[in-house]
């Protein structure tokens, strides 16, 4: 793709010359015709380094042994508090202009709401420690990526243990999974270490930009608008409340079905399905029934499948030194968007596939938006577009899985179900880690255990010595490198399920709603985007319980 060749960094001087030459003009026309000439120059500089920034973090990831990708890797960590220094000098100046109200008109109002929670999370002060914070991320990102462990005679990443995760065999998902484990607890002193030196750096930089502690920050660099921490905590309440019971409760009944006489950590991505079930073709084969697979959804998802895979704008096959997860990435000055996955030949391919181009379809569907912040959500509410498809792609899954189609959705809903209080921990641990930035590694582990009993009261890790002492965290790579983006997922998720709720009655209407929140992109807060999609914000209380009825009935 020559295009991406194309892009290419802008110098550190290209850039103050830029930022000199908007601020300029808006001294010059201090009307609002002429700060929206200068917002229009202003954004065009803002496209161009999320391109180049987007480039290079895609770069990084699909090989993180590449001297050439790390080099420009390093590069972008170390310019990037030079960025934010310029855009949050302009963001002041658009915020506190006399023209503001012509602006909002012209603009939007929430882009000066996301600018509001940006101009507080950023001082020169803390530009060093912006830096080591991406410093860290990246040696957690390689030390895993290169991550080896010997299983079934051969050299395994530890992505390519996926299949094994999921085999039909008890005892072979057994082994995977102290395969798997016994490298993190070789790295498990490294893995500390890094986290430990995160927590450090991440509330040095709140208390010197005057917060209480990280939590606040973290917020605020999480662009969060209409809700807080007290949201955040009576949700997880609600959760703990109303479907950690049904959870148990499912566990207990498939396990029993399985004929377990204890489900074991190795267990649960067993549940529900009875055997193995994987796409019935390779690669080629599964992103070929996906063009299928969207047409038939809707037409504006089938022209939108095409462009992707015939421009070749997905990567997804499993290499050695690729970083491990799926993501999507949007490049704003070419208008198009990227899938990064690691497929392993297992049914989370095809949801993975689908969840990554739920969010790739609302990038596209929101290309031409007026303002660089609006191309995207917050990412509580890009989860929806990429959650909701996984439901809604539900009809077409016989493409992949033929007979075992149903046996998919069904562990698809279980899988829900024992998410929701797995995502919930993981944003309780780490509210509970920046509130206490001093503990050891050891009081950490005791704190993921605490939420483990009270979130995940069913889990039983036998001999797996390593997520049995508390370790399991250390694996999600969110609570290393984005703080506080997690429980987005469980929030989209309640969304996504009330689509899913929708479609069994109304399926076109649902599909026209969920196509116009696409289209929607970021123009609005959460709450917003939510409500206009004819959706129950899961903070109301009831929204739960009834996508969690649904579930129950469909268990029935």
């Amino acid at each position: 793709m020559q295009w991406m060749a194309d892009i290419s960094a802008p110098s550190d001087a290209a850039l103050a010359q830029t930022y000199a030459r908007i601020n300029a003009g808006l001294d010059a026309e201090p009307n609002v015709a002429g700060w929206r000439a200068s917002f229009d120059a202003w954004d065009g500089a803002r496209r161009s380094w999320k391109s180049w920034s987007n480039l290079t973090r895609l770069r990084y990831s699909q090989d993180t042994r590449r001297d050439d990708f790390r080099s420009a890797q390093t590069e972008l960590d170390r310019r990037t508090p030079g960025m934010t220094s310029l855009d949050t000098a302009m963001k002041q100046r658009f915020l506190t202009s006399d023209a503001r109200p012509g602006l909002e008109d012209a603009l939007g109002t929430h882009a000066f709401e996301l600018w509001d929670a940006d101009v507080t999370t950023f001082d020169d002060a803390i530009a060093s420690d912006l830096v080591r914070e991406s410093e860290l991320a990246r040696e957690y990102t390689e030390l895993l990526a290169t991550a080896t462990v010997a299983f079934d005679g051969e050299e395994r990443s530890l992505g390519g243990l996926g299949r094994y995760l999921q085999d039909g065999d008890r005892g072979v998902r057994h082994a995977a999974e102290s395969a798997r484990w016994s490298a993190f607890s070789q790295r498990s002193e490294r893995l500390d270490a890094i986290f430990g030196d995160l927590v450090a750096t991440r509330d040095r930089m709140a208390r010197t930009l005057g917060f209480a502690n990280y939590i606040e920050l973290g917020y605020k660099r999480m662009r969060r608008v209409g809700y807080g921490a007290t949201d955040v905590a009576s949700y997880r309440d609600e959760v703990a409340r109303v479907v950690v019971p049904f959870a148990h409760d499912l566990v207990k009944r498939h396990g029993a079905a399985a004929g377990y006489d204890r489900v074991r950590f190795w267990d649960e991505t067993s549940l529900g399905v009875g055997g193995p079930i994987a796409p019935r073709g390779d690669r080629p084969w599964t992103l070929d029934r996906t063009r299928e697979a969207l047409a038939a959804i809707d037409p504006a998802l089938g022209e939108f499948v095409n462009i992707m895979l015939d421009g070749d704008l997905l990567d997804v096959d499993n290499r050695p030194g690729k970083a491990l997860g799926a993501y999507c990435t949007m490049f704003p000055t070419r208008k198009v968007p990227f899938v990064f996955a690691n497929f392993n030949g297992t049914r989370g391919d095809v949801r993975t596939l689908m969840h990554e181009l739920g969010h790739a379809f609302q990038a596209y569907s929101s290309r031409d938006k007026i303002a660089v912040d609006y191309l995207t959500p917050t990412y509580e509410s890009a989860e929806i577009h990429s959650m909701s498809l996984e439901y809604l792609s539900w009809p077409q899954m016989e493409r992949y899985f033929g007979d075992d189609a149903d046996a998919y959705r069904r562990e698809h809903l279980l899988d829900a179900m024992l998410f929701l209080p797995y995502g919930v921990a993981v944003d309780h641990f780490q509210h509970l880690i920046y509130a206490n930035p001093s503990a050891t590694p050891a009081e950490r582990h005791a704190m993921w255990q605490e939420m483990e009993r009270r979130y995940l009261p069913w889990r039983d890790y036998g001999d797996l010595a390593h997520p049995a002492m508390g370790g399991l965290w250390q694996e999600k790579r969110h609570i290393y490198v984005a703080p506080f983006y997690y429980i987005d997922y469980t929030l989209a998720l309640c969304c996504a399920l009330q689509f899913w709720v929708k479609a069994q009655s109304d399926r076109s209407t649902t599909l026209a709603e969920y196509i116009a929140l696409c289209s929607r992109g970021g123009e609005a807060s959460f709450g917003t985007l939510v409500a206009s999609a004819g959706l129950r914000n899961p903070f109301e209380p009831g929204a739960l319980a009834g996508v969690v009825s649904a579930a129950r009935a469909a268990f029935a």
